[in-house]
């Protein structure tokens, strides 16, 4: 699964011209499930949505110390399948996306367990598979984009040869791109 995290001072989502879900203060989170997705991925990006420290402290003004629980906000979810897009070839390409009827069980999974794992009454939702208008306020901007598989969805270049013609870094000796003149990293 993969979520693209928006940190917001407000947030809606609109069908048919009727705003059918909005937030103040939180996150906005746009959700996508990959074909082989299970109910550890929804577990893992579910407790990575909320532990996201993504607030500053505003008694200390520090950044980057509170999470959307930390800060009572509320998180607005939408389903959003293109996440998994392959665009290589310029037209986007959904094979690694899954299938809806899945798909929409799945997510009404994540979002039953974002609600136990925080409160069920400050998580909101668009309309699954549903034409939505989605507005909001990005305060910062701060967006992050967030994997329950780290590398798994990228596709590897492959692995240089045997032979390869770079010449290896010595243990101990500053590699060319971090080197400052007179100085060891």
């Amino acid at each position: 699964m993969r979520a693209i995290v928006q940190r917001v001072s407000s947030a809606s989502v609109t069908v048919d011209n009727e705003v059918i879900s909005s937030i103040g203060r939180g996150l906005m989170v746009l959700v996508g499930i990959g074909r082989d997705d299970t109910t550890a991925d929804l577990e893992s990006l579910a407790k990575q949505i909320l532990a996201l420290k993504a607030f500053s402290d505003e008694q200390s003004g520090a950044m980057w110390k509170k999470s959307v629980k930390d800060i009572e906000g509320e998180v607005l979810c939408v389903s959003q399948f293109t996440l998994f897009a392959n665009t290589s070839k310029g037209k986007p390409d959904f094979h690694r996306a899954m299938a809806s009827g899945p798909s929409r069980d799945l997510y009404g999974s994540f979002l039953k367990r974002m609600g136990e794992l925080y409160r069920p009454e400050k998580i909101k939702d668009g309309r699954f598979g549903a034409m939505m208008d989605v507005r909001l306020t990005n305060e910062g901007p701060v967006t992050f984009t967030l994997d329950s598989r780290k590398f798994e969805y990228v596709e590897q270049p492959s692995l240089p040869s045997a032979k390869s013609t770079a010449a290896p870094v010595k243990q101990n000796e500053p590699r060319p791109e971090t080197a400052v003149a007179g100085k060891k990293p």
